[in-house]
């Protein structure tokens, strides 16, 4: 049966993400406004970006509370990113607030999110922009070592209960999963390998 994948496409990197489910035979939705959100929808994508600017615009265009319900109903979701940190029960500070003043600290702290995911995670924990890297961690779950880009990433600090952690950089989580949740700190839609696409699409 073909999937309808609606893709929040309010801010961030969601053409890969297109790109890859395309691949899988998906038919994707773009999410830009609450009409958008139909009950053909199978499954959502949360993708990178900017965390601030994402739940600032879901709110002004009203999209917030009509995904947080999806999430919760369980519908199967894959964040990445930025997607991941929308999705976490806590933020942990943003670990890239040197060097700003208080107000523009203020701003980087008040990311509302959807806070379904069961996890602390602190946001640019690897740096910034420069400090990107490319590298292969082990998936038991696929069996294999996977292709894993980090630009930006956030790291997962802690996990709380029923969450099943995939992968796992310097010991810290990068990507786990909780119920219908599926969140990677890096970018699986730049790479070739679509694991984490198609384990979305079979829940």
């Amino acid at each position: 049966m073909k999937k309808h994948v609606g893709i929040v496409c309010v801010q961030g990197a969601f053409i890969e993400h297109k790109h890859a489910l395309d691949a899988l035979g998906c038919t994707c939705i773009a999410i830009r406004n609450r009409s958008d959100i139909t009950s053909d929808i199978d499954a959502l994508v949360l993708p990178g970006g900017e965390s601030t600017a994402q739940s600032r615009l879901l709110h002004d265009l009203q999209l917030f509370d009509t995904l947080k319900e999806h999430i919760e109903q369980g519908m199967p979701t894959l964040a990445t990113c930025a997607g991941l940190i929308l999705l976490a029960k806590t933020i942990d500070g943003t670990g890239d607030l040197q060097g700003l003043n208080e107000s523009a600290a203020n701003k980087r702290l008040a990311v509302e999110g959807f806070q379904t995911l069961n996890v602390c995670v602190q946001r640019n924990a690897y740096g910034r922009q420069l400090s990107s890297f490319h590298t292969q961690l082990y998936c038991a779950r696929a069996g294999r070592e996977l292709p894993a880009t980090f630009i930006r990433a956030p790291r997962i600090t802690s996990c709380g209960a029923h969450v099943e952690v995939l992968m796992q950089y310097n010991e810290s989580a990068v990507a786990v999963q909780q119920d219908n949740q599926i969140a990677c700190t890096f970018h699986p839609e730049l790479d070739s390998d679509l694991f984490f696409h198609k384990t979305l699409i079979s829940l």
